[in-house]
């Protein structure tokens, strides 16, 4: 299992440096060879030559492309100095740069944003993964019935529906007509309990209703055809209980396809759920990366690429460790 957890471990970090030199090329190479200058981004248009110099300077945006990659990798678990003569800028580790438009540094704004995420992301996954397992489980032991057909349909709804069209029906009923729910377009980690579930319950009932609809279906397929293996038809003939063959044994079986797409569903949407965010205003990273993206704000851009691309990595690691668990084979592999 050691051995297992080092290869995965390993994998991960060589994917994550290769999606982050990806990033920091197409961000910070790619306008300079397209002729625009990252200088004039960050300090603006009016900007005179000698000003637009001391920001190259200071930023390192003349250096190799790979002592720029090296500064920002470095500058991660160490911290960095930016500096320009006497004028010294010391950004603390984790440093990622900082804002083009607030001058704050980018891991300030990552660090407010990421719980915001996190419990929309977290809320969701808990709603869907129980809701559509279980959907799916009944409507397999259920086929053909009024249950069944009734599943379908609403997981068709599900999938039909972009989060944007439930969001705002979901508000305009909930919160505008009815007035019953408040959501905190400035939540913090500093707001109740309380706050925290009112604000984020509709975004986590609209995400899993999306989500729930594709495990849903994924669910029953995959239970319809484990139910017709040997093993089952094995277990039944012994005489184990209709509930142990399906606990032990069949859904056991149907978590693998379930546990590779909840893995990476969860890592996409911890990176930032941008619809759902900007649907409800919620101060989240897909709400600060739209920001940025509007405002060319590039290292704030690539600080919301790096969450998501160790987001995406840590979840799969943790779905094969899973996949250890489920199945020992795995660890051969």
């Amino acid at each position: 299992m050691l051995a297992y957890l080092i290869r995965r471990l390993g994998a991960v970090i060589v994917m994550v440096l290769v999606v982050l030199l990806t990033t920091f090329v197409i961000f910070y190479m790619l306008p300079k060879w397209s002729g625009q200058d990252i200088a004039v981004l960050f300090a603006g248009k009016n900007s005179g030559a000698e000003q637009l110099e001391g920001i190259r300077q200071k930023l390192g945006l003349s250096d190799p492309l790979l002592v720029q990659f090296w500064d920002f990798i470095k500058g991660i678990p160490l911290g960095r100095d930016y500096g320009n003569g006497d004028d010294v800028t010391h950004c603390a580790a984790p440093c990622l740069g900082y804002s083009f438009r607030s001058e704050v540094p980018v891991w300030t704004t990552l660090k407010d944003a990421l719980p915001v995420t996190g419990a929309l992301a977290g809320g969701a996954a808990v709603l869907w993964l129980v809701g559509g397992v279980t959907s799916g489980v009944v409507s397999a032991l259920k086929r053909g019935t009024i249950w069944d057909r009734g599943a379908m349909i609403t997981a068709l709804s599900g999938v039909s529906m972009p989060i944007f069209f439930t969001g705002m029906i979901m508000m305009g009923v909930f919160v505008h007509s009815l007035d019953l729910v408040h959501i905190d377009d400035e939540l913090t980690t500093g707001d109740s309990l309380g706050t925290w579930v009112e604000t984020l319950i509709l975004p986590w009932i609209v995400l899993a209703f999306l989500h729930a609809a594709m495990y849903t279906r994924l669910t029953r397929a995959t239970m319809l055809e484990v139910l017709g293996e040997d093993y089952i038809r094995t277990a039944r003939a012994k005489g184990v209980t209709e509930p142990v063959v399906i606990r032990r044994h069949a859904l056991r079986s149907t978590m693998t396809p379930i546990l590779t797409v909840f893995g990476l569903d969860l890592g996409v949407l911890l990176g930032g759920a941008i619809l759902t965010e900007v649907t409800f205003n919620l101060p989240g990273l897909g709400n600060e990366a739209v920001k940025a993206i509007d405002g060319k704000d590039l290292p704030v851009i690539l600080g919301v690429t790096l969450c998501a691309a160790l987001a995406i990595a840590i979840a799969n690691l943790l779905v094969d460790l899973l996949y250890a668990v489920i199945d020992p084979r795995v660890r051969l592999g």
